[in-house]
C-alpha cells in the first residue's frame, strides 16, 4: 500500500493542474445538482419492529384520513385575571382562531381543527383551554405561509388581553448551526498558523477540506428527496466532514514538510508524505466509515441515512488528503515552510535526524520515567468523570426541554397548569376490533393508577378499529408514564397497540438500549482487526479499544453532569436539563470511536516505525511523540474547536452533539492518546509489539510503516536510476 500511495502522491503531484480541475470540477458538478434539487424534506421517520410504529401503520390503514405522522399543533389560550375563556369575549376570540386555522393561509394543508368548546377542552377553573390543530405533512414539509398562519393565529387574541402560546412539532424547523462552523473554522485556522507558521501551510487543510465538505454536503443535497435523506442529514455530515478533512490533511502536509527538511526534492518528498503519513490517513478514514455505517445494526432508517452519508464523506476527505493534498502542494512550493521565522513544529527546518527535543520528546521521557503515575492519574481522573454516566437517563426531547422563553415551553407549562403535565403526552391506543373490544379496553384502562383521563373510542367508517386517547397524570417523560404505558401493553393483546409521540419516545429508547451493546461490538471489533492489520499486534489494539471506552464514558458523564444535572449549564447555554437524548451514547460510540483512532493510527504507527527500525521499545515511544505529538495536538484542537462550534446551536439536540463530541476528543486525545497509551507501551517494552508466529503469517502485510516502500526506493536509487524510477512512477 504504501508503495501504491507514493506512486499516487507523486503522480499527483506532477499532474498538479489536472487534479486540480478534476476537483474543482466535481465541486461545481454536485453543487450544481444540489441547487437544481428541490429543497429536502424533513425524511421519514420509522422505528421497525415497535409496538408504537405497528399502531402508526395500523392507523395509516384503518384511517387514512387521519395523517397519523402528520404535525400537530396546540394553540394554548390562557384568559387574564379574573376572567374565563368561557367568558363571551375570549370565547369570540378562540373561535375565531378555530376559524382562521380552517380557513386562512395554509388551511389546505390543514387536516382537523378541533373546537374546543365542542369537546370540553377547558381546564376546572375556566382559565385555560387549547386548540388541536392536525396537519396532513410532517412539520418540516409545512409551506412558509402554513408556518406563518399557525405563528400569527394568536395575534388579535394577545392584542385582547389573551395569553396565547403555540407548542407541537408543526413549528419545527431544521436546525442553524451555519455560525457555529464559522466559529470552528476560525479556530482552527488560527492553530494551524500557530503549528507551521506559515500561512500557505495553514490554509491548505482549511481549503482541502472545504473543498471535500462542499462535494459531500452538496451530494446529500441532490439527493435528499431522492434517497428520502432528510435535512438533518447534512449536519453530521459536515461535522465529521470538516473534523476529519482538516486532520487528514494536516498530516500530509506536516509529513511532507519533515521530508523536505531532510533535503529531498519537492516531487520526492510529495510522494513519500503520501506513501507514509498516507497510509495511516487510510486506515484511520477506514474505522471512521466503519464506525457510521456500522450504524446500519440499530435498524433505524433514520440512523443508518445520516451513517452512510458522513461515512461518504469522509471517504471524499481520504480522497482529497491523498490526491488534491499533494497536487495543491505542487502548487505551494517552498511556501509551506516558514520564511525567516521559526516554526513551531519544525523550528527553521532543521534536519529531523538531528533528534533535538521538542516538548513532545520531554513528555514522552516524563511518562517512561512515570509510568505507572501516569496511568493512574489518567485512568482514576477519567473514571471520576465518568460516575455521572451510572445516572444516565434516556428520552428525546419535548416541548418541556425548550428555553422557557420560547413559546413551545410556555405552552407546555401553561397546559401543565391549567389541565395537569399528562396533557403535553397523550397517549393513542388503537383497538384493531369491535366495539366491544374498545370498550372494555376502556374499562381495563381506567382501573390503572396512572390514569388521569380516558376518552370513549371513535371508530372507523367500517367500525373494525377504534382510538382511544389516553391522558397520564404524570408529564411525558417520566418513569410513572413509561410504567403507565408497559402496563396498557402488558394487561392488552395483539390487538390493542399502544403509540403516540411519548409512547414513540420510549421505544426509540428502547431500540437505543437494545442496539447499544451489538453496535459496540460490531465496531470494536472490527476496528480490532483492522488496527491488528496496521500495528501487527494483539495488546496495541486491545489497549486503544479500552482507552476509547473509557474516553467515551468519561464523555457521557460529563454530558449527563451537563444536560441532566445542569452542572456548568449557564455556560454551556443549557436553559432546560432533562434526559439525555437517547440516541447520544450509541451515537458517541460511533462517531468518536472512528475519531478516536485516527490519533491512535497517526501516533503509533509512527512509534511502530521506529520500532521496525531497529529502536528499543522505550525510545520508539519518543521518536513517536517526537515527530507526531504537536501534530496529534494541533488536530485535536481543530477537532475540539470544530465540535464546539455547534454548542452554540439554539437546537438541544446539536448542542448536546456538539459538547458530547467535544469532549470526547479532550478526554481521548490528551488524556488517552497523549498519555495512558505511552504510559501502557513503557510498562509493556517488547510485549506491546507481540504477535503469534501463526497469526503473523496469516495475517497480509499492510505496511503502515513503509518498509516496503524504502526497499522500493532503496532499489530504484542503487540500481535502476532516477529515469526508471520515474517510469514506474509514471506507471
Amino acid at each position: 500500500m504504501a508503495t501504491f500511495l507514493y506512486r499516487l502522491g507523486r503522480g499527483a503531484f506532477r499532474r498538479r493542474g489536472l487534479v486540480a480541475l478534476l476537483w474543482v470540477a466535481l465541486l461545481f458538478a454536485a453543487g450544481f445538482g444540489a441547487a437544481s434539487a428541490s429543497a429536502p424534506t424533513s425524511g421519514s421517520f420509522s422505528i421497525p419492529g415497535t409496538e408504537a410504529q405497528k399502531a402508526f401503520d395500523l392507523l395509516d390503514k384503518k384511517f387514512p384520513a387521519m395523517a397519523a405522522d402528520g404535525a400537530t399543533a396546540r394553540i394554548v389560550v390562557k384568559a387574564p385575571a379574573g376572567a374565563k375563556v368561557t367568558d363571551p369575549g375570549p370565547k369570540a376570540e378562540v373561535e375565531k382562531i378555530v376559524n382562521g386555522l380552517k380557513t386562512g393561509p395554509g388551511a389546505e394543508q390543514v387536516s382537523s381543527v378541533t373546537n374546543p368548546y365542542e369537546v370540553q377542552a377547558v381546564s376546572q377553573d375556566g382559565s385555560t383551554t387549547y386548540i388541536s390543530a392536525k396537519y396532513t405533512v410532517s412539520g418540516m414539509e409545512l409551506k412558509d405561509a402554513t408556518r406563518d398562519a399557525l405563528k400569527e393565529s394568536g395575534e388579535d387574541a394577545k392584542a385582547a388581553g389573551l395569553n396565547v402560546q403555540i407548542g407541537g412539532d408543526a413549528l419545527m424547523v431544521a436546525p442553524e448551526t451555519g455560525s457555529g462552523e464559522v466559529i470552528g473554522i476560525l479556530v482552527a485556522a488560527i492553530v494551524l498558523v500557530i503549528t507551521f507558521g506559515s500561512l500557505i501551510a495553514a490554509g491548505l487543510p482549511l481549503l482541502t477540506a472545504i473543498i471535500g465538505v462542499g462535494i459531500g454536503v452538496s451530494s446529500i443535497t441532490a439527493l435528499a428527496n431522492v434517497l428520502d435523506l432528510g435535512n438533518t442529514t447534512a449536519t453530521l455530515a459536515t461535522m465529521i466532514g470538516l473534523a476529519v478533512g482538516i486532520d487528514y490533511a494536516l498530516f500530509i502536509v506536516s509529513r511532507y514538510r519533515a521530508e523536505l527538511a531532510e533535503g529531498r526534492e519537492r516531487d520526492e518528498a510529495a510522494g513519500r508524505a503520501t506513501g507514509t503519513a498516507g497510509s495511516a490517513v487510510v486506515f484511520a478514514g477506514l474505522t471512521v466509515v466503519i464506525a457510521l455505517v456500522g450504524l446500519t445494526v440499530v435498524n433505524i432508517p433514520m440512523l443508518t441515512k445520516m451513517g452512510v452519508a458522513a461515512a461518504g464523506t469522509v471517504v471524499i476527505a481520504v480522497l482529497v488528503a491523498l490526491t488534491l493534498v499533494p497536487a495543491l502542494l505542487g502548487f505551494a512550493g517552498r511556501k509551506v515552510l516558514p520564511a525567516g521565522r521559526k516554526s513551531r513544529l519544525f523550528g527553521k527546518g532543521r534536519a529531523a535526524s538531528e533528534k533535538k527535543a521538542n516538548g513532545g520528546t520531554r513528555w514522552a521521557r516524563f511518562v517512561l520515567r512515570r509510568p505507572v503515575m501516569v496511568l493512574l492519574a489518567g485512568v482514576i481522573g477519567l473514571g471520576v468523570i465518568a460516575v455521572p454516566a451510572s445516572k444516565l437517563e434516556m428520552g428525546l426531547p419535548d416541548d418541556g426541554a425548550q428555553p422557557v422563553s420560547t413559546t413551545q415551553r410556555q405552552a407546555y407549562d401553561l397546559l401543565s397548569e391549567g389541565f395537569g403535565p399528562g396533557f403535553n403526552g397523550p397517549l393513542m391506543v388503537v383497538v384493531d376490533g369491535d366495539k366491544a373490544l374498545a370498550d372494555s379496553t376502556v374499562d381495563r384502562i381506567k382501573g390503572l393508577e396512572g390514569v388521569a383521563m380516558v376518552t370513549p373510542p371513535t371508530p372507523n367508517e367500517a367500525g373494525d378499529a377504534s382510538v382511544i386517547t389516553v391522558i397520564p397524570k404524570d408529564r411525558p417523560s417520566s418513569t410513572q408514564t413509561e410504567d403507565l404505558v408497559h402496563e396498557i401493553r402488558d394487561g392488552s393483546g395483539d390487538d390493542v397497540l399502544v403509540t403516540g409521540a411519548t409512547a414513540m419516545n420510549i421505544d426509540f429508547s428502547q431500540k437505543m438500549n437494545d442496539a447499544l451493546l451489538p453496535y459496540l461490538a460490531l465496531v470494536v471489533g472490527l476496528a480490532f482487526l483492522l488496527l491488528m492489520l496496521v500495528f501487527r499486534s494483539i495488546l496495541v489494539p486491545l489497549k486503544a479499544a479500552l482507552g476509547f471506552l473509557l474516553s467515551v464514558v468519561a464523555a457521557l458523564g460529563a454530558v449527563v453532569a451537563v444536560f441532566q444535572w445542569g452542572w456548568l449549564g449557564s455556560v454551556f447555554g443549557v436553559e432546560q436539563t432533562g434526559p439525555i437524548m437517547s440516541m447520544m451514547p450509541i451515537f458517541m460510540v460511533g462517531v468518536v470511536f472512528g475519531l478516536a483512532m485516527d490519533y491512535e493510527v497517526f501516533l503509533v504507527t509512527r512509534m511502530r516505525e521506529a520500532y521496525v527500525h531497529g529502536e528499543r521499545p522505550g525510545q520508539a515511544v519518543v521518536t513517536g511523540f517526537q515527530y507526531s505529538a504537536r501534530v496529534v495536538v494541533a488536530a485535536a484542537v481543530i477537532m475540539i474547536a470544530v465540535f464546539a462550534g455547534f454548542i452554540g446551536s439554539s437546537e438541544q439536540m446539536v448542542k448536546m452533539i456538539g459538547f458530547g463530541l467535544a469532549v470526547a476528543v479532550f478526554f481521548d486525545a490528551f488524556v488517552v492518546r497523549m498519555a495512558i497509551v505511552p504510559a501502557v507501551l513503557a510498562l509493556l517494552g517488547h510485549k506491546a509489539w507481540w504477535l503469534p508466529a501463526w497469526l503473523d503469517r496469516l495475517l497480509p502485510n499492510v505496511d503502515v510503516e513503509g518498509e516496503s516502500l524504502r526497499k522500493h526506493l532503496a532499489g530504484s536509487a542503487q540500481g535502476e536510476g532516477p529515469d526508471k524510477d520515474r517510469e514506474l512512477v509514471s506507471a
